[in-house]
């Protein structure tokens, strides 16, 4: 049917990486007192007015974080996109439809929510899982992907 890649799998890299999504974290959460979920902080970002400036520092920082790693290592960060404007868009928009109706993001649930044992993100973040193990089979099956 089709071949799968394990050319992606570093767990030295990934194990780093969680360390450090871990600690920036823990850190926001004990200097802002809130949990550190993007969609929760980019939408107060834009639609409220209190934390705002932690908010935005917060943005800032996600971006940043890639560009400082880019520059210091001197590496291109490679990565791949579907080159179908369509599907980008109704893919942000289903994204978008889900993050509402679920309460959060994949970073609110999936690293916030488990870490507190949340049973909603449990649930969001197995739902998360298994939609997009659907969606990759799917698009492998008819080529898009």
């Amino acid at each position: 049917m089709f071949k799968m890649d394990l050319v992606n799998f570093t767990p030295i890299s990934a194990l780093i990486g969680g360390l450090i999504i871990g600690t920036a974290v823990v850190l926001f959460f004990v200097s802002t007192g809130r949990l550190a979920g993007i969609s929760g902080i980019l939408s107060s970002t834009i639609e409220k007015k209190e934390n705002r400036f932690s908010n935005i520092l917060f943005v800032i920082g996600l971006v940043l974080g890639p560009l400082t790693y880019m520059i210091s290592l001197k590496k291109e960060i490679v990565f791949s996109i579907i080159s179908s404007v369509p599907l980008i868009i109704i893919g942000g928009l289903l994204v978008g439809i889900g993050t509402k109706i679920g309460s959060g993001c994949t970073s609110g649930h999936g690293i916030c929510g488990i870490s507190r044992f949340s049973t909603r993100s449990i649930f969001a973040t197995i739902t998360f899982m298994i939609c997009a193990i659907i969606t990759v089979f799917i698009m492998k099956i008819l080529g898009i992907y």
